[in-house]
């Protein structure tokens, strides 16, 4: 298969591609320690989504391994993750950002979010998005400590790391430059960045 040339995630932005079933998309992460929120909904169903929950109960596990497909809320796979340079760190468990997170971290006024980057992304195909699915957040670092408890700790991925997805279904896939810059996700320097992806 041919490869077509990258494509910019802006930092705190989205960007939403068609990928057939069989296609892949590598995403990279360009400086090393931008999180990438990810989601995958069905081409000719929306309400066909990848689903954290689901696919947490498929894998056994709640980060999946190389060989490993995430699946949908109608427990079918519709994402396989056939290589991954990163360290292999991506989180299931958080709820995309929201102008709510953002308040509750004191922000005042308007911020960058990966709930409106879903809905803008998906709007410049002439889609809606019928919720806010669980993304999976690719690169995104969050420990899960024998108490149960969580931290927010920086990627332990490197300039250039990158995975590769394999679509299971003929799918919308959107993918969010994740803007928080309030908790150290996106690297102690709590700085957003691009990121970018390529279809092959």
């Amino acid at each position: 298969m041919s490869a077509t040339s990258l494509i910019t995630i802006p930092a705190r932005r989205g960007k939403a591609i068609t990928l057939n079933q069989g296609r892949s998309v590598r995403v990279i992460n360009t400086h090393g320690q931008q999180v990438v929120d990810t989601w995958a909904f069905r081409r000719d169903d929306l309400a066909e989504f990848m689903s954290m929950e689901h696919s947490r109960t498929s894998l056994g596990r709640i980060i999946p391994k190389v060989g490993q497909s995430m699946t949908t809320n109608r427990r079918r796979p519709i994402l396989s993750l056939v290589e991954d340079t990163s360290g292999g760190i991506h989180d299931t468990l958080l709820a995309a950002c929201d102008r709510y997170r953002y308040e509750l971290l004191g922000c005042e006024g308007y911020h960058d979010n990966c709930t409106d980057n879903l809905a803008a992304a998906l709007a410049v195909l002439g889609l809606t998005p019928p919720e806010t699915p669980s993304p999976w957040n690719l690169f995104m670092n969050i420990p899960v400590a024998p108490d149960g408890s969580v931290s927010f700790e920086p990627p332990v991925s490197r300039p250039g790391d990158h995975l590769t997805l394999r679509a299971e279904m003929d799918c919308i896939v959107v993918f969010s430059a994740c803007p928080q810059d309030m908790v150290p996700i996106n690297g102690v320097n709590c700085l957003p960045t691009e990121a970018h992806f390529q279809v092959i």
